[in-house]
């Protein structure tokens, strides 16, 4: 039992990001469906702008600044460069191609994501860059599972974020306008809501939420690099689906479970194949869990079934 609450809480943990990450993907294609795959790479760019950041403010004295406020200022800093880069994205890339085959959308996203890799790889270099442990590192138990300070913050603040979201989608005029959009475009048009900044709007708040995942992982993994966003992304796009893809509430519930899935399928089978599936090939089991869904259950499990429109 103690094996399984451990389990729980990291695949908790990680979920708590990939829900982060899902969210950004299921706005966007709710919206105008598109699969924005450049969208695991803005991740990245969080992250990179983050670990630089916080490298430049403690120096070479991990002791002297405050965790809370080197954390602070590099989220300050990656929100509003990731949100510029998804509304630049947004303008440039994939406004003009709104009415065309959603094919043409798909693959200028794939070659939006190549070229902000190559500009990160341009900027950053290609090796590990590391985020240092600046978070005091205390540990609680939970019977013989431990939790640490650092995964209650990730799970507390992701928890938080999310509750805010979904207020902000059914609670104010900006989340009316986005359902209305997502509904049907010309009609919300006609309606007086104006497309251009709705659609701009659910890339910003998509970006800012990729930030604050982006500085997530850095913190919790010590390490970002420039590929990082590409593995992430597509796991993120998994949850989505798992969850419902364009479904806010199936988008959470499916990187949570994924989450959950990916710990407990390395936990638990590696130890019975002695270790041959163990976490170096977690990442099997979020692909078969891909799989599965696009084969049983393509909706997902809070999607519907409709058809395509004309």
């Amino acid at each position: 039992m103690d094996i399984l609450i451990q389990q729980l809480i990291n695949g908790i943990t990680v979920g708590s990001v990939y829900a982060l990450v899902a969210l950004g993907y299921t706005m966007v294609y709710g919206i105008i469906g598109l699969i924005n795959f450049a969208h695991g790479d803005v991740v990245m760019i969080g992250a990179m702008v983050a670990t630089t950041l916080v490298v430049t403010i403690i120096g070479g004295d991990p002791g002297g600044t405050s965790a809370w406020f080197a954390v602070g200022s590099a989220l300050l800093l990656a929100i509003p460069v990731c949100m510029a880069l998804g509304g630049i994205a947004e303008r440039y890339a994939y406004r003009p191609l709104r009415r065309a085959p959603r094919l043409a959308a798909l693959i200028t996203a794939i070659g939006v994501s190549i070229i902000i890799q190559n500009v990160a790889m341009m900027v950053w270099g290609r090796n590990y860059l590391s985020f240092p442990h600046i978070i005091e590192p205390s540990i609680y138990h939970v019977g013989e599972a431990r939790i640490s300070l650092l995964q209650i913050i990730i799970i507390v603040s992701a928890t938080a974020i999310m509750a805010g979201l979904l207020l902000v989608v059914h609670r104010t005029r900006l989340g009316t306008a986005m359902r209305a959009t997502a509904q049907n475009r010309e009609v919300a048009g006609l309606m007086g809501v104006n497309i251009n900044t709705v659609i701009s709007a659910a890339f910003l708040i998509g970006s800012a939420l990729a930030a604050v995942a982006g500085v997530m992982v850095a913190t919790y993994y010590g390490v970002a690099q420039y590929t990082m966003g590409f593995l992430l992304g597509l796991k993120a796009f998994t949850a989505a689906v798992l969850g419902g893809i364009g479904n806010l509430g199936g988008a959470m519930l499916g990187g949570l479970l994924l989450g959950i899935i990916e710990s407990l399928g390395a936990g638990y089978i590696g130890d019975l194949t002695n270790g041959v599936f163990g976490s170096n090939y977690q990442d099997v089991f979020s692909f078969i869990v891909l799989i599965l869904v696009l084969v049983f259950r393509p909706s997902g499990l809070l999607g519907e079934r409709v058809g395509d429109r004309a």
